[in-house]
């Protein structure tokens, strides 16, 4: 298992796919529209707390803003932290979005990674590599 903070980002990566999916520059990209569940999902979660509702509120309306995302991040980690239920409710979000990439290959979304932090070995390239 990833610790909460991995969790966490992805978590708000795909508050971001969601909000970009609402405003209509995502949507069809995927067929996985969860992003906007679950940014339904924390909304209900943060009621009441000015503080959370201000961060989801914040990258919501500007999906690029990274300090909001960071804001987001730490609000929603304190929750997981506090929360197992919840915890396991993201991981199922977050497990679910990266199946529904496919097993067309090996995917890799920057969003999801652009603030984790990833632990492993040497990585190999070979072939040709393309990007666009």
């Amino acid at each position: 298992m990833e610790p909460v903070t991995a969790l966490a980002a992805a978590g708000v990566a795909l508050v971001v796919k969601g909000a970009l999916e609402t405003a209509g520059q995502e949507a069809g990209r995927s067929g996985w529209t969860g992003g906007a569940r679950l940014v339904e999902r924390l909304r209900a979660r943060f009621r009441g707390d000015a503080a959370a509702e201000g961060a989801l509120d914040r990258v919501t309306d500007a999906p690029e803003d990274e300090v909001a995302q960071q804001d987001l991040e730490r609000q929603l980690a304190a929750r997981m932290l506090l929360d197992a239920e919840f915890e396991a409710e993201i991981r199922r979000v977050v497990d679910e979005a990266v199946a529904a990439q496919g097993a067309g290959g090996a995917q890799i979304s920057a969003a999801l990674i652009k603030n984790a932090q990833v632990f492993n070995g040497k990585v190999e390239v070979q072939g040709n590599w393309t990007t666009s």
